[in-house]
């Protein structure tokens, strides 16, 4: 099974690679992780503004309409409920049809009676599940705002961008219906500028679904010219701060690397290594080529042959992002692995 997901998210790395050689725009994913957030509670199960469907079913189908708009990239996905706090699905490598059967399991027809919202209590439950993580979050919160019971949820949610920053954002999906519910909803969405916002119902609309899937889930980047080389690009491929040693945390991407490689094994790369601006040119130069090696030789070591590997440094010559910023800097310290 580790297999078969692994394989998957390769191949959705196949598809970015296929894209370059027909010059279409490049899909790259905004986080490396996400977390869709389904509240629970007895309201939810409640009629949606005096309609025919409860709040709940509603948003079991747009989990399901959203699930099928996610393009496969190389991030991992996972589907959690809180009144009560519940997992679904682990966050695990995205695969549209496992997460789609995790989301079949939410029932729509439970018991309202005695079934309260401690919204701010499942959020902080969410807690384990972001530190485990690497990379960036996004969490999609699906809500109508009612909380009856437990810590308040705004102040649970400012403790979690307190504590894991530009890391983490997360986006309000909301069924509100009543003024206290609307106003938890406003104020959850005011905590920060990378919040995306939309009323549940509007995601009935295909346009508006596509864009929300694309302000969350992906950037769409120029296209390049027919003649570019294909480019592997796995954002947690990066280093620290004059580091070159692999991490734990490269590991996963690099495992996503090492798979597609013996997937094409007519395929000969260059491992390009690349730093941000602080230092000498001289001393960007050595580090980016010790960056490069230490990808290269994790490669061999793992079953490449080295005939099939060129590594490369580039120094801080050829930065992607803005080097102004610590995080431009962090995103700067990477390794790309191209294609002759």
């Amino acid at each position: 099974m580790k297999h078969m997901q692994r394989s998957l998210v390769v191949m959705a790395a196949l598809l970015l690679l296929a894209s370059t050689a027909f010059a279409a725009p490049k899909m790259t994913p905004k986080v490396d992780n996400f977390i869709l957030f389904q509240d629970y509670s007895g309201s939810m199960a409640m009629d949606y503004k005096g309609g025919a469907k409860t709040k709940i079913a509603l948003a079991k189908e747009t989990l399901l309409a959203m699930n099928a708009k996610i393009p496969a990239l190389p991030y991992k996905g996972s589907l959690y409920t809180f009144a009560p706090y519940g997992k679904f699905q682990e966050l695990k490598p995205y695969d549209k049809a496992s997460l789609d059967a995790a989301i079949g399991k939410i029932k729509t027809d439970y018991e309202i009676y005695g079934r309260q919202t401690p919204m701010g209590d499942g959020l902080m439950s969410l807690d384990p599940v972001i530190g485990a993580s690497s990379g960036r979050i996004a969490v999609v919160l699906l809500t109508d705002g009612e909380n009856n019971l437990g810590t308040d949820p705004v102040a649970e949610a400012k403790a979690l961008y307190a504590k894991y920053g530009n890391r983490l954002c997360i986006h309000v999906v909301s069924y509100a219906d009543t003024a206290h519910g609307k106003r938890i909803v406003d104020e959850l969405r005011a905590i920060s500028k990378c919040a995306v916002f939309v009323e549940g119902g509007a995601l009935k609309d295909g346009a508006v679904m596509d864009q929300f899937v694309k302000d969350v889930f992906y950037d769409m980047g120029a296209a390049p010219a027919a003649s570019d080389k294909e480019v592997i690009v796995f954002r947690s491929l990066n280093f620290g701060f004059d580091k070159f040693a692999i991490t734990d945390e490269m590991i996963p991407s690099l495992e996503q690397a090492l798979l597609l490689l013996k997937q094409r094994p007519e395929m000969e790369i260059v491992v390009e290594g690349h730093t941000d601006s602080i230092g000498t040119e001289v001393y960007n130069q050595g580090l980016s080529e010790r960056r490069a090696k230490s990808v290269s030789d994790w490669l061999v070591k793992n079953g490449i042959d080295s005939q099939r590997i060129e590594s490369a440094g580039y120094g801080k010559m050829k930065p992607k992002y803005d080097n102004s910023t610590a995080e431009g800097r962090a995103l700067n310290r990477r390794v790309e692995i191209r294609s002759k």
